[in-house]
């Protein structure tokens, strides 16, 4: 790979690493994630805030925001040790607005009823702190809530979706920009309904995740959706968890029934993986630098509330 660590690499959406994760954390926990991250060429990251309710929910963004107090600090950053950390750049809120039925390695416990109630509860004070929330976009509710979250300078991203491909494109005229790693937790391609993947895939302005571990994708899904998508609206993720680099090698990172918990690669290791199958690196680079700064970048400017 060619010059991959002089790039500003992003990934927009890890729940944890190494032993750390964004689960009832502290400030140093996150700082901490940051720092493995940044010793994976990673430059910038979102912490990934795990739905659940809504004080604990603002328990984990308050860690967060005092990491990047403390990260904005050139005295905090000599005394944790963490120079060469990724550069914590707010919050991605993966719920609590989503569906049951998808809930993946998700509590469905605690997903909520996608209101604006919920929402300011959720989000008061951390305003300037959220850059993306995923959401189920065919729950009674939640296109008005995704046109509020858009006014408010928040990205809204479809995901832990049973929508169908009609109800995918209500999403994203309400606001929606982008689907949160898109085929896993969502209702699949089927010949007679393409569903939300494949809204995804079809669209020419949304933006799509990708999990691009040897696990939640096959080679193959990867393909078609390189060959299907426009490049510059792929975005790889890592999907890490706390235990992920501790549970790598060879079954992923699994609870003992078997089901994927997270993801297990950093961005730049999914990236040189990709590399090395036959994918263009020139793309596979755009999927973790440019694509995901240009996401970020779609949001408006913010607006109190």
């Amino acid at each position: 790979m060619l010059g991959y660590i002089m790039l500003n690499i992003i990934d927009i959406h890890t729940h944890g690493i190494g032993g750390y994760g964004t689960r009832n954390a502290t400030a140093d926990t996150i700082l901490k994630i940051a720092g493995i991250h940044g010793a994976h060429d990673v430059s910038a990251i979102l912490p990934t805030i795990y739905p659940g309710p809504i004080e604990k929910m603002r328990a984990d963004m308050a860690a967060v925001k005092q990491a990047m107090e403390k990260q904005g600090s050139e005295l905090g950053v000599r005394r944790s040790g963490l120079k060469h950390a990724s550069r914590i750049l707010g919050v991605h809120l993966e719920g609590p607005f989503l569906n049951p039925a998808r809930c993946g390695a998700l509590d469905d416990a605690s997903f909520l009823e996608p209101t604006m109630k919920n929402f300011r509860r959720l989000i008061d004070g951390f305003e300037d702190i959220v850059r993306i929330v995923t959401i189920a976009p065919e729950l009674k509710g939640a296109r008005k809530l995704i046109e509020a979250m858009t006014d408010r300078g928040i990205i809204a991203s479809m995901g832990h979706s049973d929508a169908t491909c009609a109800e995918a494109e209500a999403g994203y005229k309400a606001g929606a920009k982008g689907v949160t790693h898109i085929f896993n937790a969502m209702r699949g391609i089927h010949h007679r309904e393409p569903g939300i993947a494949g809204f995804g895939l079809l669209n020419k302005e949304i933006y799509i995740e990708v999990i691009a571990d040897p696990f939640h994708l096959d080679i193959k899904t990867i393909e078609l959706i390189f060959r299907a998508k426009d490049l510059g609206k792929i975005i790889l993720v890592s999907d890490t968890v706390k235990s992920s680099r501790k549970a790598l090698a060879r079954n992923g990172v699994r609870d003992e029934q078997g089901k994927l918990l997270g993801g297990s690669m950093t961005i730049a290791e999914s990236a040189r993986r990709l590399i090395s199958m036959g994918l263009s690196e020139q793309a596979v680079m755009g999927c973790i630098s440019r694509n995901p700064a240009a996401y970020l970048a779609t949001a408006r400017s913010k607006i109190k509330s």
